[in-house]
């Protein structure tokens, strides 16, 4: 059933059942030119886009073995001895199913970045709309347990769990959000639930299942026995399970950044001839904030660059009003700063001074 829940919570409807060793190809879509526009009645030239192998991936029948003592037994009975462990068994097999699905989306080479949690998502919601234009793509994004602390100290949502998952549906109207603490903080990963498939070793049929006794769920995709081993007195449980869930276009896959870092405001500078000779007279917007200066820098031909916090103690003062003495064609550069003089927002602009 847990496979089920996993299924319907990524959208995949089917999945396909292969053989041991099978390897999977995902792709990624390449275009090789870019061909010049024609004139009127001329003919268009082709486009060329074609299918890249991006990767590939064998599909292997995994094997499981555990042990449960006779003590063990003794000690708590055979349905609490053997069930609890062959659970944690089976818990582990999941967790190896999860892993492997999260390393391979993390290989996406689709990008997008946010200053925060619902930023990021907007932005990767984006970049899937793009890039699946064509069609009506369902998203869902994968993001760390840390990063949704972090919302939720702010706000309140409900999440519902499948496959060990904790998920949001819908969640700020962007679609299904996968809360998992296998990530790192900071990324986000997005696709649409289109670009998803399953596959699997069928373990619960077959030569394997006969030879081994396995018995199988309902999805055939996991098969488990037990046996007696009368030499060391355990009664042991063997699982078989091979399955893998993977995007089939890597490039559909979009790694979201949360960058967290400050980033310097801009002002919009304006420089017209002053009222003497060799100055000009400066206009910056937004107005300047309560308790902040102004400092400038000029250059003959680069505009002096800043960033957010940076000390600016010596570039020289301005008053916001006074015409300003410059060469006309050299590059200023006004800083809004703080008291203690940590660059807030800057703009730049050619100097034009009177003659």
């Amino acid at each position: 059933s847990n496979i089920n829940e996993l299924q319907q919570l990524l959208g995949i409807t089917e999945m396909i059942p292969m053989a041991n060793g099978t390897v999977i190809n995902i792709y990624k879509m390449v275009q090789t030119n870019t061909p010049d526009q024609v004139g009127e009645g001329e003919t268009i030239n082709l486009t060329q886009i074609k299918q890249e192998k991006a990767k590939t991936i064998e599909l292997d029948l995994q094997k499981f073995r555990k042990a449960t003592t006779a003590e063990a037994i003794q000690r708590s009975g055979r349905t609490l001895a053997v069930n609890r462990t062959d659970e944690k068994l089976l818990s582990g097999i999941q967790s190896g199913i999860k892993k492997a699905f999260y390393e391979l989306l993390e290989t996406g080479t689709g990008s997008a970045t946010g200053s925060n949690l619902q930023s990021t998502l907007s932005a990767c919601w984006g970049a899937i709309k793009k890039f699946y234009e064509d069609m009506d793509a369902t998203p869902v994004y994968f993001v760390s347990s840390d990063d949704v602390a972090d919302y939720l100290g702010n706000a309140s949502i409900s999440m519902q769990t499948a496959f060990g998952m904790s998920y949001i549906e819908d969640f700020l109207g962007l679609g299904t959000v996968v809360v998992t603490p296998t990530l790192t903080q900071g990324k986000v990963i997005a696709t649409a639930k289109e670009n998803l498939n399953g596959a699997y070793v069928p373990a619960s049929s077959g030569d394997v299942a006969q030879a081994f006794n396995l018995t199988g769920d309902a999805t055939g995709m996991v098969g488990m026995t037990h046996y007696v081993v009368g030499s060391n007195a355990t009664l042991e449980t063997l699982a078989m399970a091979g399955v893998v869930f993977y995007p089939e276009l890597l490039d559909g896959v979009i790694i979201g950044t949360i960058d967290t870092t400050p980033t310097i405001d801009t002002l919009t500078v304006t420089s017209a001839a002053g009222t003497e000779s060799g100055t000009t007279k400066l206009t910056v917007s937004p107005e300047l904030g309560q308790g902040h200066l102004y400092k400038y820098k000029t250059d003959p031909t680069t505009a002096p660059t800043v960033t957010y916090g940076q000390n600016v103690r010596n570039w020289t003062a301005w008053d916001g009003e006074s015409d300003i003495e410059a060469t006309t064609g050299h590059k200023i550069t006004v800083v809004e700063c703080d008291s203690s003089y940590k660059a807030l927002a800057s703009g730049t602009d050619d100097v034009t001074a009177q003659a």
